[in-house]
């Protein structure tokens, strides 16, 4: 896999989540996918599959957040 800003994707126990985006960024994340894959389509993680880490990746370096989130005492667990 190349080495790109997404590198992780886990086989984490999913909660299902339904949403709907521009087919442009579908699009977007299909290419991703490929140039992820080494720029091969076949094999290549789907957009269902980037989007998870994409947003955990965004979410861990939104440093205003992440001040935010511990002035405001707020856990990622939910307590």
């Amino acid at each position: 896999m190349t080495r790109l800003k997404l590198s992780d994707i886990t086989g984490e126990k999913p909660v299902k989540l339904t949403i709907e985006i521009p087919a442009r960024l579908h699009r977007e994340l299909t290419t991703y996918a490929a140039v992820l894959n080494g720029g091969d389509a076949k094999g290549a993680p789907t957009p269902e599959q980037l989007i998870p880490p994409m947003v955990e990746r965004f979410i861990a370096t939104d440093r205003v957040f992440g001040r935010q989130r511990r002035t405001a005492g707020v856990s990622t667990d939910g307590k």
